[in-house]
């Protein structure tokens, strides 16, 4: 990291401590996101502010491509839902994409976490998830964080409230995986939960407080169960991707992130990868590049013959889902297809 940009890092950390202190939390937030794009610091000395839910420091704030609006394009005979879960930690709202091949079967279910100030129908067009699970048989369900929650749209992956089986978020997200199980024939050991950036932190969330309701894990630009636990030490895993982590039951994982990503700090995917038990096997490279794309490393970690986790470490990638649509914010097209990746991953393991 250029000196420069270290001392404009560390004087905007103390500003926003002194911010959060004072309660201004909206005004410490909008201080790390812009330092976060070079920005330097805001001064600011008005009188302490009515206290808010804190709004995540894992915001985006200019897409790399500008989609379209609305829900995505559905085929012929499959269906996109619209439903709302409640709980006792309150109410989410969420879509199903129930895929044309659907007659009442069992089927695998994949839950999508969208990320900072994305919905639903963003990540569904930015991902291609529905077209990866229409091919695949597959129910998709994406959760939906409300800005009434955080004002960002950010999930609280760094909230200490919001890390706990039972308790928050984690416990909204599961409530949906259960209604949609209520609600549509799934194969209880074959679901999945994915995500990117907040949301791909809370995806690990959710593998480390429910493991035994999903068979595997997929985190895109995201970082480890346990790098937060407050805003300043989710600034510091961030930058730095040395947050501390705490010890996961280790379920199957599929991780992607771009080597040039400046928003979510690459060596976030190593320690993900470590909380999912990467030393307990045997390890292999493969080198590969898309046609006109990126070129990529995917990392195999293997428990007797069988691959346990993957890693994709994409070259020369930012802070954005690897081989998405430009119709969706927060995507690369340059691939390789995460979408695919993570599906094909999912489906070869079971609870």
């Amino acid at each position: 990291m250029h000196r420069a940009l270290t001392k404009t890092m560390t004087k905007t950390m103390s500003e926003a401590m002194r911010l959060t202190r004072t309660g201004l939390l909206d005004q410490a937030t909008a201080a790390i996101q812009q330092a976060l794009h070079g920005a330097p610091a805001p001064a600011n000395h008005s009188k302490p502010a009515v206290k808010r839910k804190l709004a995540a420091p894992l915001c985006e704030t200019t897409p790399q491509f500008r989609g379209s609006h609305g829900a995505p394009a559905i085929p012929k005979g499959a269906r996109y839902e619209q439903a709302r879960f409640t709980g006792p930690a309150g109410s989410r709202d969420y879509r199903v994409y129930v895929p044309s091949g659907y007659a009442g079967q069992p089927v695998p279910l994949v839950v999508m976490l969208h990320g900072c100030q994305q919905d639903a129908d963003d990540f569904a067009r930015g991902t291609r998830m529905n077209e990866a699970a229409e091919a695949a048989g597959c129910i998709v369900a994406y959760p939906e964080q409300s800005s009434a929650a955080n004002m960002s749209r950010c999930w609280n992956w760094f909230s200490a409230a919001d890390q706990r089986a039972g308790r928050g978020e984690p416990s909204l997200i599961a409530g949906i995986t259960a209604q949609v199980m209520r609600d549509l024939r799934i194969d209880p050991s074959r679901i999945y939960v994915a995500g990117l950036s907040a949301g791909g932190a809370e995806a690990a969330i959710m593998g480390a407080t429910y493991p035994e309701l999903y068979a595997a894990i997929g985190v895109h630009s995201g970082l480890p169960f346990g790098a937060a636990s407050d805003m300043p030490s989710a600034f510091s895993a961030m930058r730095t991707g040395r947050g501390a982590t705490t010890p996961t039951p280790g379920i199957p994982t599929i991780v992607f992130h771009g080597d040039r990503d400046t928003t979510v700090h690459p060596s976030n995917a190593d320690q993900v990868i470590a909380q999912a038990g990467r030393d307990s096997g045997r390890e292999r490279h493969e080198d590969g590049s898309v046609p006109g794309g990126h070129s990529y490393r995917r990392t195999l970690h293997m428990q007797s013959e069988a691959i346990h986790s993957e890693q994709w470490t994409i070259h020369g990638a930012g802070h954005a889902w690897s081989g998405g649509s430009p119709d969706g914010s927060y995507t690369d097209p340059r691939g390789p297809d995460a979408s695919r990746e993570m599906l094909r991953f999912f489906l070869a393991h079971r609870l």
